[in-house]
């Protein structure tokens, strides 16, 4: 059999990487290709486009890159169709996603969808083409199913994938590795787009002077220049490939929205969830995005677990205010319970070995 994976972002890759690698294990015969990065390739995947060439973040970004989008679409089209693959599996990325489920539903291919679209957030009307296209959709998220019945269709809650890959302790020679002191730890999480870090690292930095008995440290992305980070942050600590131990190790962090949120939360770190795009970008996102919260953590918890500082409000007397209070103890301990009860939310490890048993069980009953 022969499956094509799409990923278009960091955590789509490390998702797919996961899900390849348990599809393998299954079904060690498997021709698997796709779009997507190092994880998926590590995992036996015969990445022929990489997801750093298609990660534009914002309205006005899209917009300046229709040219560059177009000629993906195609390349993308083309690609499956001389491929032939029994299956599509698509990982999140909405926008350029639900318009290639169109395509491969046309050609009379099996569409996956492993990770849903954040249609309960905004554009719910997306559902109608998740229907219509998607074969079986596999959520991560617990209120999802829930979301998804109510427009009559049934998916599978599989669990959150960062249970498999969270749970471990922290290294004991993270901080000679990195030649750190001794001092506790700050952790800097400003993204993994140039155009989001360009917005959120320079205020994240500028709180370093009020702690002066911690050391700061950035999780940089590979494919972001160490000279990049220098130029927005002189004189911090920049740290790639090695986020978790971060997480693991740092007494808390100021973490940009998004998968780092969660990811920072299933590692116990205490964080305050931080904010700041383009201001075009911003305004047309808060008219059509209409959920509570940002952060996955407090989504998932349906309450304020995590406090969340938000455009006007991402600035470095606020960043400070917040940083100090969740380095209090009391406010630690507090945290670390919230976090307990948002990983019972999340179901149990194993959510890559479900969706292959699940996938693999449909593409079989086919043959």
């Amino acid at each position: 059999m022969k499956i094509f994976i799409i990923a278009g972002e960091a955590s789509g890759d490390m998702h797919a990487g996961n899900l390849a690698k348990a599809l393998k294990a299954s079904d060690p015969s498997l021709d698997i290709r796709g779009w997507g990065g190092e994880k998926m390739e590590k995992s036996g995947v015969e990445v022929i486009k990489d997801y750093r060439e298609l990660a534009f973040m914002g309205f006005v970004e899209v917009i300046a890159n229709l040219r560059t989008i177009s000629k993906n679409f195609k390349l993308c089209k083309a690609q499956i169709a001389e491929f032939k693959p029994d299956a599509v599996v698509l990982i999140d990325y909405p926008g350029f996603n639900l318009r290639m489920a169109k395509f491969i539903k046309a050609r009379g291919i099996k569409v996956f969808y492993y990770i849903s679209p954040q249609v309960w957030a905004w554009k719910e009307s997306r559902v109608k083409k998740i229907k219509k296209f998607v074969d079986r959709m596999f959520v991560i998220l617990p209120f999802e199913k829930d979301f998804f019945a109510k427009h009559d269709f049934d998916v599978d809650f599989v669990g959150h994938p960062l249970l498999d890959v969270t749970d471990q302790p922290a290294n004991d020679d993270f901080r000679k590795k990195h030649n750190l002191s001794s001092l506790p730890i700050i952790a800097l999480i400003p993204g993994s787009r140039k155009q989001e870090i360009k917005h959120m690292l320079p205020v994240m930095n500028s709180v370093r002077l009020q702690f002066a008995d911690y050391q700061f440290v950035i999780a940089g992305v590979k494919n972001i220049s160490l000279r990049y980070y220098n130029q927005l942050a002189p004189g911090v600590v920049v740290i790639k490939g090695d986020t978790y131990n971060l997480f693991r190790t740092a007494e808390a962090g100021l973490v940009t929205s998004g998968t780092a949120t969660l990811e920072a939360g299933l590692h116990n770190m205490p964080q305050v969830v931080c904010y700041k795009g383009g201001t075009l970008s911003y305004y047309i996102a808060r008219a059509l995005v209409k959920v509570k919260y940002i952060s996955l953590v407090n989504l998932i918890m349906d309450r304020e677990v995590v406090k969340e500082l938000i455009q006007g409000e991402m600035t470095a007397s606020h960043a400070a205010k917040e940083l100090k209070k969740v380095l209090n103890p009391e406010k630690q301990g507090v945290l670390k319970a919230e976090y307990k009860t948002l990983q019972e939310k999340l179901g149990g490890p194993g959510a890559s070995e479900r969706t292959a048993n699940a996938m693999l069980k449909i593409l079989n009953d086919l043959n």
